[in-house]
């Protein structure tokens, strides 16, 4: 899966805000993403973020 910083992702599971939309903010080993919603930052491993991705939206 090509994924790049600046990338908008739908996630499968929902955030505990209600929000699927997240921004991609670093790709590496890990990734980082924003949440559009509520602005909260996490990272993930590589493998589940891969994983939990649905659809890359740009």
């Amino acid at each position: 899966m090509e994924v790049k910083p600046g990338d908008r992702v739908e996630l499968k599971k929902p955030h505990p805000c209600g929000n699927r939309i997240f921004t991609v903010l670093r790709v590496g080993m890990d990734f980082k993403l924003r949440c559009e919603a509520c602005g909260r930052e996490w990272m993930a491993p590589r493998t589940k973020a891969e994983k939990s991705i649905k659809k890359i939206l740009e």
